[in-house]
């Protein structure tokens, strides 16, 4: 009764603790370039030097992520191996976040600070994230318990994420501005979700009781030659993770800060806009998560990918034409552009059939183990398990070099700079809210055709064809598809009986 009473305030507690850290997450990743663009005056050198630094640091934050979980392993302390890490990932990650918002530097002094405080993010956020993973198999040896603290945890982290999402754009741009300008907003709103983290990962660390059964040996050490060797040695893990990470360089790029740069040049410089899109295009994956495994049930991997290419490449068309055809100030539909609802209509559609594709691509790289066994004797879990969290930042490092030359290429930091230069003047109280809402509409009436086009075929075109080039190379490539995953559990345990 003591096991049952834990398990069931562990399955309560556990995915509690993730709301505020996705949050910082949707914070960091969807929206700090965003910040950087839109509050500080930068020329071509500053963002190409900026985009270096993000693009090396999240490679460095993929490969720091065995080294993070190997000094956990080792970790022995009164409070497990995890809590501690918990606890001062998540306080320095916090400290970090709102000096990262609440900076006053410009130019070349703001890039420096920049490289700085953008790494020391990449180390704190991974010690809290490695720990909180981590610590699902400590929780419960019961298969169908770990398989709830995980969906769990999943929706919980989706509730952050919606959250973020729904709160960021709508707060730091437009008449809901807080303090009326984008600088003290993401200034306030840094601090909230700074402050909101740490409440929430406390329902972890003090609600959670782990299972401390270590063994009396340290773990040990890596061994860079056996991961290696792990994946080059495993063909269909080559394969899936090249299709992996086309797929999420196609899938992210919307959320670069193209998406949102898009939508304040086109339709005007409002959060709410970019708030709707971004919720509703969320709000389908939220539907398939619900209704995937019903879906498998009836439909083999291979045959659903069909169905949601199709799904997606529908919704890439719908984006596209309108915004190639209609004109602003057109007809609305509840007091919508009908441009604006077509396009947002366009991105769930999209974005369904992309998520769909995340789905199957964990479940295909997992599958790889009973490969990886059958072939060289050994599963090697953990290795092919940290495959997804590398190549998902390799391909957000990616997406944001792609971001940032888009905006050079098209000369979109012309306009960037000058909302920058008149939100920091409304912040400095040289104009008002509303004078500055007013020049920042004028400025954005010179935007051309062209750019916005521009903006406009590189989140729909590029993004459609990175995942008909992933579609493609799964169909010819991965071979381990349901009757052949079956074929090889099989002969594994007759195997495992023999012996």
């Amino acid at each position: 009764m003591d096991n049952q009473r834990i398990q069931k305030r562990n399955l309560i507690m556990f995915p509690l603790g993730t709301v505020g850290r996705d949050m910082v997450y949707n914070l960091v990743t969807s929206y700090l370039l965003t910040f950087v663009l839109f509050t500080r005056n930068l020329n071509a050198a500053q963002l190409s030097a900026i985009t270096a630094i993000m693009v090396a640091a999240r490679i460095f934050d993929a490969l720091n992520d065995p080294v993070m979980g190997n000094i956990i392993e080792r970790t022995r302390t009164r409070w497990g191996k995890f809590k501690p890490w918990l606890v001062i990932g998540i306080l320095t990650t916090s400290l970090v976040v709102y000096a990262a918002f609440n900076v006053k530097l410009q130019g070349w002094s703001f890039v420096w600070f920049f490289g700085i405080i953008y790494f020391l993010y990449s180390i704190t956020y991974t010690m809290h994230d490695i720990a909180y993973w981590g610590m699902v198999p400590a929780l419960s040896s019961d298969a169908n318990t770990r398989n709830q603290l995980t969906s769990r945890a999943t929706l919980f982290a989706g509730i952050g994420g919606m959250l973020a999402a729904a709160l960021i754009p709508n707060f730091t741009a437009g008449d809901n501005a807080l303090g009326g300008n984008a600088v003290t907003a993401y200034g306030l709103v840094a601090l909230g979700i700074a402050i909101l983290a740490p409440l929430f990962l406390a329902f972890t660390v003090f609600g959670v009781t782990e299972q401390r059964d270590y063994h009396d040996e340290p773990a040990p050490p890596i061994s860079f030659k056996k991961i290696i060797g792990t994946i080059t040695g495993n063909d269909q893990l080559l394969w899936i993770s090249l299709i992996f990470l086309l797929q999420q360089i196609g899938n992210g790029i919307v959320l670069s800060g193209i998406g949102q740069t898009y939508i304040y040049v086109e339709f005007g410089y409002r959060g709410i806009f970019f708030t709707v899109f971004q919720m509703l295009g969320m709000a389908v994956t939220g539907l398939l998560m619900i209704f995937y495994p019903a879906i498998s049930r009836h439909m083999n991997r291979k045959k659903l990918m069909d169905v949601l290419m199709l799904v997606s490449f529908i919704g890439y068309i719908i984006m596209l034409l309108p915004g190639l055809l209609l004109k602003n100030g057109g007809p609305a539909v509840a007091g919508m552009d009908l441009k604006f609802l077509l396009i947002t209509l366009g991105y769930m559609l999209a974005n369904f059939g992309q998520y769909g594709f995340y789905l199957i691509m964990m479940i295909s790289i997992m599958n790889t183990v009973e490969y990886n066994e059958l072939k060289h004797g050994t599963r090697d879990e953990g290795i092919v398990s940290s495959l997804r969290p590398f190549l998902t930042k390799l391909a957000s490092a990616l997406t944001v070099a792609i971001a940032n030359i888009t905006y050079i290429v098209f000369h979109i930091l012309e306009y960037t700079n000058g909302i920058a230069g008149y939100e920091q003047m409304a912040n400095q109280g040289a104009m008002t809210s509303e004078e500055k809402a007013d020049a920042i509409t004028q400025l954005l009436q010179g935007v051309q055709n062209s750019q916005s086009v521009g903006l406009l075929l590189v989140m729909t075109v590029l993004p459609c064809a990175l995942m008909f080039a992933s579609y493609v190379l799964y169909k010819r490539r991965y071979k381990l598809d349901e009757a052949e995953y079956d074929r090889i559990c099989s002969e594994l345990e007759q195997g495992k009986a023999e012996v």
